[in-house]
């Protein structure tokens, strides 16, 4: 019997930490007809690549460090650590390659951003979308 209970109790302690991720939706502007793959959203969200695979300019945006949504899009898109990708950018901008995204502070500005704009990209918690933006992923 007590086994019994100490499974239904691992079982329910497993499920309750699995349900605090967020799915993370990969926003544009619905004008984007662009899809992008995991690699290509990090590279843009690195700064390497700076324009959408049909060569149009684009410009992501951040949710705030220590935002939960951002942890969770850095670790299933980036797959980096926020000090790794603090240590990349140090560096990046030190030797004048470029800046990190800008930062907003809800993800409502990030729906904002990315529906008055059709170069920009973001992120957001999935259950948060609006048929404002296009979602082309979802981590």
């Amino acid at each position: 019997m007590f086994r019994k209970i100490l499974t239904i109790a691992i079982g329910c302690i497993s499920f309750s930490v699995f349900s605090l991720s967020a799915e993370v939706a990969i926003i544009v502007n619905p004008s984007v007809a662009d899809n992008l793959d995991r690699k290509q959203i990090s590279r843009i969200f690195m700064g390497k690549d700076k324009a959408f695979p049909s060569g149009s300019d684009v410009i992501p945006f951040n949710l705030n460090e220590g935002s939960g949504v951002r942890n969770e899009f850095e670790k299933m898109v980036i797959q980096r650590s926020p000090a790794q990708i603090n240590a990349y950018w140090g560096k990046y901008v030190f030797t004048g390659k470029g800046t990190p995204p800008d930062q907003l502070k809800s993800e409502a500005d990030v729906i904002a951003k990315v529906k008055s704009s059709p170069n920009a990209i973001g992120y957001i918690d999935a259950k948060n979308v609006t048929p404002d933006v296009k979602v082309i992923a979802t981590f």
